[in-house]
C-alpha cells in the first residue's frame, strides 16, 4: 500500500514539474509578444492559460484524492499538502505571464515598451525562464542548495523592477503617463513572477527540513483589470 501512494506522490510531483515547464513557455512567449507586438501571439499566451488552470485543478484533485484514500501523516502528509501550495503558486505565476500578453493585446499595434527600455524587459524575460526552469529542477531534486539559487536569481528581477521605476521616476521620462503605467504594470509583473518563484523554493525548502519559512500566508497579485 505505501508503495503504492509513493509511486502516487511522485506522479503529483511529476505533474507540478509539467505545469513549471508550461508556465516556462507562458512567460517566455509573452515576453516575446509584448517585444514584438505580436498580438497572435499574446492571444495563443492569454488561451494557453486555461490549460495551466486545468493542470493545477487535476492536479489538487490527485492530491486531494490520495489524502482522502491513504490518509498520510508526518512528511508524507507534508508532502501532499505541500504540493497543492505549489501547484497554487506555479498557476498564479500562469497567471502573470497572462496579464504580460494582456498588456501587449492592449497596446496592440503599438508596442507598450518604450523602444529604449525593451532590452530592461528582454532581460527581465530572460531572468523570469531562468527561474521558472530552477522551479522545475528543484521540485525534483529537492536540492536546498538550489532553492538558494532561486533567491539570488529573484534579486536580479527585484534590481531590475528597482531600475524601471527610477526610469519613471526621472525627470527626464519622455514616453507619456500611458507607457509610464504599462511599464510600472509590466515590470511588476515580472518581479512577482519572482516572488512566487520564491514561494516555491521555501516550499520545497519547508518539504525536505520540516522548518516553516513564512510560507504560509496568502499574497495578493496586482492585477491589470483587463
Amino acid at each position: 500500500m505505501r508503495q503504492v501512494f509513493h509511486e502516487e506522490l511522485e506522479q503529483v510531483s511529476n505533474d507540478l514539474v509539467e505545469l513549471a515547464h508550461l508556465v516556462g513557455s507562458a512567460i517566455r512567449r509573452s515576453t516575446s509578444a509584448l517585444l514584438d507586438a505580436d498580438v497572435q501571439l499574446a492571444e495563443q499566451v492569454i488561451e494557453a492559460d486555461q490549460e495551466i488552470d486545468e493542470r493545477r485543478n487535476m492536479l489538487d484533485s490527485k492530491a486531494i484524492d490520495l489524502l482522502a484514500r491513504q490518509a498520510p501523516v508526518a512528511s508524507d502528509l507534508r508532502a501532499v499538502v505541500t504540493s497543492m501550495r505549489m501547484s497554487s503558486d506555479l498557476e498564479r505565476m500562469g497567471d502573470l505571464a497572462r496579464h504580460v500578453a494582456k498588456v501587449a493585446r492592449l497596446r496592440y499595434p503599438e508596442n507598450a515598451v518604450p523602444a529604449d527600455m525593451r532590452a530592461s524587459f528582454l532581460q527581465m524575460g530572460h531572468v523570469a525562464e531562468r527561474i521558472v526552469a530552477r522551479v522545475a529542477d528543484i521540485i525534483v531534486t529537492q536540492s536546498l542548495e538550489g532553492t538558494r539559487a532561486i533567491e539570488e536569481i529573484d534579486d536580479e528581477l527585484d534590481e531590475l523592477h528597482r531600475s524601471m521605476f527610477a526610469r519613471l521616476a526621472d525627470s527626464r521620462w519622455e514616453h507619456g503617463s500611458s507607457a509610464a503605467v504599462d511599464v510600472a504594470l509590466l515590470s511588476r509583473y515580472y518581479e512577482r513572477f519572482g516572488d512566487h518563484a520564491v514561494t516555491v523554493a521555501r516550499r520545497v525548502r519547508f518539504l525536505v527540513t520540516g522548518e516553516a519559512d513564512g510560507v504560509d500566508h496568502e499574497d495578493v497579485d496586482v492585477d491589470d483589470g483587463a
